[in-house]
Formats: structure tokens, sequence, C-alpha cells
């Protein structure tokens, strides 16, 4: 994949999560392996396709609160209900440097459901009040920070003091 260096790692862990699926597992077991295969093959390319995608948009980000584990690509967005522990697709997406809102921490649950959306394109609202209003990825970890949220591979830059 152009501008992402391919790593073994990353395919064995792509690899290892497909062939764990409920699905692909119940197609093995009743003899259908060339069927789980094909499956597992689509799986990963599918998830190659979301990696690069992390790696190529602006305002791409994994968040993580009591509800699960989200990834935001732009118009795109993958989820579980399980926490980034156990999402191996958010942990690569995390490890590859993509920005990750931890927002277990924040306790005022009424406070977060009223922030802004992130631009999906990069592009902001030029009213930033109201429903639907759309901020930038920073200015949206700016606003979760203030709640208590957590920041890895923050994308704002640093400002000496």
């Amino acid at each position: 994949m152009k501008g992402i260096p391919m790593q073994t790692g990353v395919l064995r862990v792509l690899r290892a999560t497909a062939a764990s699926w409920w699905r692909h597992k119940e197609l093995r077991r009743t003899g259908q392996t060339g069927q789980a295969l094909q499956l597992e093959r689509q799986t990963v390319l599918r998830d190659l396709g979301y990696l690069k995608q992390a790696a190529l948009l602006p305002n791409a980000h994994v968040i993580c609160g009591e509800g699960g584990t989200f990834i935001h690509l732009g118009w795109t967005t993958v989820s579980t209900f399980a926490p980034i522990e156990r999402f191996p697709l958010a942990t690569l997406v995390v490890a590859r440097r993509t920005p990750f809102i931890d927002i277990r921490p924040v306790t005022d649950v009424i406070a977060f459901a009223n922030l802004p959306r992130v631009a999906r394109d990069g592009s902001i609202d030029p009213e930033p009040c109201g429903p639907g209003r759309s901020v930038s990825l920073t200015a949206y970890i700016d606003m979760v920070e203030a709640l208590g949220g957590r920041i890895a591979n923050d994308p704002r830059p640093r400002q000496s003091t």
C-alpha cells in the first residue's frame, strides 16, 4: 500500500482477527474452508483500507468510551462495543499514530453529549453553535480534554512556554 509501509506484524494481527470471527470459524468447522479463506481475505483487505484511510485523512481519530470503541474516518465509522484493548484494528490504527481520544475518564456525560462533532472533511462550520455543528479535530480534542478525557498521538502543535 502506498504511503504505509507494510509490516508482517500488521498482516499477522489482521489475519488472526479475521480467522477468529465466529462466522469464519463456523465455516471451517462445517468443512467450508475455501469460503472461510475467501471471507478472511476480504476482511483483511477491508481492514487494510481502513488503516490506509486513518493514515491519510486529516480528521481521522479513534475514540473509546464506556459504549465501545469507534474509528472515525470521515464519512466512515468502524466500531465495536468492546474497549480498545479488545479491538485489534483500533489498536493498530493508534499504533500507527492516529489520534486517540479516551473518554472513559469523562464523568460529565451531558457536557460530552453536547459537544459538536468533528468535521468530516476538514471544513469547519462558520457558526459553531446549534445542533449539527462541527469543529476541527484539534478544537474537539481541546473540549474533550477540558472534560477530563485523555489524548494519545496528539495532533495539536506543541506550544513552548
